[in-house]
């Protein structure tokens, strides 16, 4: 199969010429105000379903929308789709090559909700395709690609949306703004939560055959095309290295996103370690259950938090931030006189430093509806989570990771001496240890990893005299799916 690149787009004159009129003109002076966008969804055997439910939403309320084709490696999983959104009147097609779909002149806009590791190769060869997108978080698999994503978008003029739903949240835009007219003071600390228990994957002795209907050469994309090692090829990709960047970048992106926000960052944070293991069983799983990220920006620290274990050895409920009131899955706050909670993905509670509410912000709207809005305007200004933001907070996700993986094991004393000149680190530190504690984890024999200390150039977002965290930003990508130098 012809490989997509810049060169097969760019000689297919009428889309050349669409893409650049479509980035200069609105929607519908170039189309007419009653035709409808039309919508691929790639991928959609786990976050897909909420884009096809997204989608056809804003079409049920009026809006100019409707999804023509699907996309996914997986036959079964195509196939059901096509047939459940397939009517009469309305044929969907569909593809299990997202290439034969970029192909497709009659699509205009797509949605990607693929693993993580085909999301920048996805989103960078649809911008060549004249395509806009909206791109499930985190964008990248690591930091150099998700760079390369926002170069294709403001190359070929595209609509790139995140799918970092918090940003449409006008609730907790009020709450930051809230801090920044000062009315509890400076922040001091930015903390993010993902508490949130995982089980084990359990562990296999031989390779596991791949399921039926599966296109296992485009499944893997740019990844390694290795035998499964793993009972589960669907989801549990999120615990493998080759394919997913653990807790941290599956849930944690949109907590780690809504902290950055707070504090007003734009860029990587200069120094960055983190902590962590995976604890509690041994399964086939590499990616840490418990971990400590801490970016040390200048403005105020940012720590996030993951835990996969419950509050105690047979329990399903989780530990909680502060109290049983408190916070699992959420972001925390604090500032001089008060602190902020944001416990879901719309709003956020004020206190004074007693932990009396001072003030309640909820309000959201459709983050798909923002996206076609600017799709529509042709104003990537009119996006709530541009794909530069996508990538900045996929990349401190992504740059915490590269620091534990660096790292070595050692005993709890050894960590703390070597992080004693953060006071909130070591904090941190020791309530991690209650709770690996309270699952019957001995810190002492199980012992945690402790990053290496990296500082990074923001500017170039390349780490300062560390060559092998350097290789980390990237990857060797697989033939053909390789995400492009040039874009």
């Amino acid at each position: 199969m012809q490989k997509i690149n810049r060169r097969n787009f760019l000689q297919k004159s009428l889309l050349t010429t669409a893409a650049v009129g479509f980035s200069a003109q609105s929607w519908r002076s170039v189309r007419g105000a009653n035709e409808d966008v039309r919508a691929a969804v790639i991928g959609f055997n786990g976050r897909g379903k909420d884009h096809m439910s997204g989608i056809a939403e804003l079409r049920e309320s009026g809006k100019n929308i409707r999804i023509v084709a699907l996309c996914d490696a997986d036959r079964n999983v195509l196939d059901a789709g096509v047939k459940r959104l397939s009517t009469d009147s309305q044929k969907v097609e569909g593809y299990l090559d997202i290439r034969k779909l970029l192909e497709n002149k009659g699509i205009d806009v797509v949605t990607v909700a693929t693993p993580n590791h085909w999301h920048s190769l996805a989103t960078i060869w649809a911008c060549q395709a004249g395509k806009d997108v909206y791109c499930e978080k985190p964008v990248s698999h690591n930091v150099w690609e998700g760079r390369k994503m926002v170069e294709a978008a403001r190359k070929y003029n595209r609509i790139v949306q995140t799918g970092t739903q918090s940003r449409s949240s006008n609730g907790i835009k009020q709450a930051i703004a809230y801090v920044k007219e000062g009315h509890i003071g400076k922040i001091v600390l930015a903390r993010g939560l993902c508490y949130k228990r995982r089980d084990s994957i359990g562990k296999v002795d031989a390779p596991t055959p791949i399921p039926d209907g599966i296109d296992y050469d485009l499944w893997c994309g740019p990844a390694p095309m290795v035998p499964l090692m793993r009972k589960r090829l669907h989801y549990d990709w999120h615990w493998v290295w080759a394919t997913g960047c653990g807790d941290l970048g599956n849930q944690g992106i949109h907590q780690m996103d809504i902290a950055r926000w707070f504090l007003g960052v734009d860029e990587l944070s200069p120094r960055v370690f983190s902590i962590g293991g995976r604890f509690g069983y041994v399964d086939d799983g590499e990616t840490p259950n418990t971990q400590i990220v801490y970016h040390d920006y200048a403005a105020a620290p940012l720590i996030f938090e993951v835990r996969g274990l419950p509050d105690k050895t047979g329990s399903r409920t989780m530990d909680r931030f502060r109290g049983m009131n408190g916070a699992s899955v959420a972001v925390v706050i604090d500032c001089e006189g008060g602190s902020v909670l944001v416990p879901d993905y719309t709003s956020a509670i004020i206190t004074d430093k007693e932990g009396k509410e001072i003030k309640r912000f909820k309000e959201t709207t459709s983050h798909y509806g923002n996206f076609l809005q600017a799709v529509l305007s042709r104003k990537s200004s009119d996006l709530n989570a541009d794909v530069l933001e996508g990538h900045l907070s996929s990349a401190l996700c992504h740059t915490g990771n590269v620091s534990y993986r660096l790292g070595h094991t050692m005993a709890q004393g050894e960590v703390i001496e070597k992080i004693k000149g953060d006071r909130d680190a070591v904090a941190t530190f020791e309530r991690m240890k209650e709770h690996l504690a309270a699952n019957g984890v001995n810190i002492d024999s199980a012992k945690p990893a402790l990053g290496t200390f990296l500082k990074m150039d923001p500017k170039t977002e390349k780490f300062l005299g560390n060559n092998d965290a350097n290789k980390m930003l990237t990857r060797e990508y697989r033939k053909p799916y390789v995400v492009p130098v040039n874009v």
